[in-house]
């Protein structure tokens, strides 16, 4: 088969883009024809690896290119004429690539992979300024509630309203858990199914030694309630002072973190070794006993808690969105209320404090990551639906392959 992925941004710098990456390179390896078509916008300082690229901005323009990107759609149609893909596979393209491009895949069998909340919220997260869930559909509540200010609200729902003009452009919808599918279904998009995301498959983690250590891995920011793990970590230090704790990654938050670890008196204990890439944060990471997933917001999956569980660690989170579906409470790991300080250092201690739980636990983790999360079964499942795509008759509507649109 020929396959187009097509995704906002390619740089290796988020978990959405490695996906891609692992997706292309899976197909290719079994004898597909698999390219990637993406914006030339720049996530940090990393290569940029599509295959096809088109104009995209991290500037404050990007508003308005991720509401119409007439380079987007004029680059995807030369790369349809060029290519002629069986099927196209889109994951993210409402922040950089617009619904402009929708219109140019009714000639070709058309897959949306849905990571995440923005084709029902402006700002992908379903949640307010105060971090509270929102229960609004997305419009002049965005402007009421402060999430958009008026000069990015308009463009927006502009956008908004472009997308579900066009979403029937997609021949199906499959979202990446149960919580992002009710979303979408909640603001009236059907969906055709749930594929969880694909975790590379790696060697079980060396047994556990002392000290107990927990960590953490994602991006400083406020919704990632690190916060609130270094407020419950002060407390399972009372009680387990050989614990220490890993915090690996950047973002805006890092001196914020910092100064809380040392009004805490952790700084002797607590590690932020930055960004690191995946194989070296997994050789940090083999020493956990434990890794903690403590976000605010509702997690549309949760692929640190999956790659936790294929290292073989246990794993305690939030107990919300796509975080319920990955771990198994009292099997795989601990489930908590989000931002409970109290409930978060007690699930860390029942671990921290013992040590075959942790093991037994982390096993349980791998065995299931392995069944369900791996990318051999991630491609797998895609494989089936680009497959069932292409023997399920055209629609009445559906123009002849290639045509080029107006």
């Amino acid at each position: 088969m020929r396959i187009l992925l097509i995704n906002d941004y390619a740089t290796p710098a988020g978990g959405a883009e490695l996906l891609m990456f692992a997706l292309r390179d899976e197909l290719r390896r079994r004898g597909h024809d698999a390219r990637l078509f993406a914006s030339s916008a720049q996530v940090g300082r990393q290569a940029r690896l599509a295959d096809y690229e088109c104009l995209g901005t991290t500037s404050s323009f990007r508003t308005l290119l991720q509401s119409y990107n007439p380079w987007a759609k004029r680059r995807l149609r030369q790369v349809l004429q060029e290519f002629r893909p069986d099927v196209v596979h889109i994951k993210i393209f409402l922040t950089q690539l617009s619904p402009s491009i929708l219109s140019l895949l009714q000639t070709v069998p058309c897959l949306y992979y849905v990571a995440w909340y923005r084709p029902v919220c402006p700002k992908g997260g379903k949640t307010l300024p105060d971090g509270s869930p929102c229960r609004d559909r997305y419009g002049v509540a965005c402007y009421r509630h402060g999430c958009l200010p008026l000069h990015d609200w308009l463009p927006l729902m502009a956008q908004m309203q472009r997308w579900q003009e066009l979403r029937h452009c997609c021949d199906q919808i499959i979202a990446n858990s149960q919580a992002v599918r009710h979303s979408l279904e909640r603001e009236g998009i059907a969906t055709d199914g749930v594929i969880g995301c694909g975790i590379p498959e790696r060697p079980a983690r060396p047994p556990l030694t002392a000290p107990p250590t927990v960590a953490f891995a994602g991006r400083l920011v406020w919704e990632k309630g690190v916060d609130v793990l270094l407020k419950a970590f002060g407390l399972v230090r009372v009680h387990c002072p050989e614990a220490r704790l890993i915090i690996a990654g950047d973002g805006p938050e890092r001196d914020r973190l910092q100064a809380q670890v040392n009004q805490l008196g952790l700084a002797e204990v607590v590690t932020l070794p930055g960004h690191l890439p995946r194989a070296e944060m997994e050789q940090w990471f083999d020493q956990a006993w434990v890794q903690v997933v403590p976000s605010r917001w509702a997690e549309p999956f949760g692929m640190v808690a999956a790659e936790a569980m294929m290292r073989g660690t246990a794993v305690v989170a939030s107990g919300s969105g796509g975080l319920l579906e990955v771990v198994q409470n009292g099997h795989t790991g601990l489930l908590v209320p989000p931002e409970s300080v109290d409930s978060l250092a007690q699930a860390l201690l029942t671990l921290l404090r013992d040590r075959p739980l942790a093991e037994k636990m982390g096993q349980a983790g791998r065995a299931v990551a392995l069944a369900q999360f791996s990318e051999t079964v991630f491609v797998n499942k895609f494989i089936h639906q680009y497959e069932t795509l292409l023997q399920t008759p055209a629609p009445a509507n559906r123009r002849p392959a290639y045509v080029t649109n107006p």
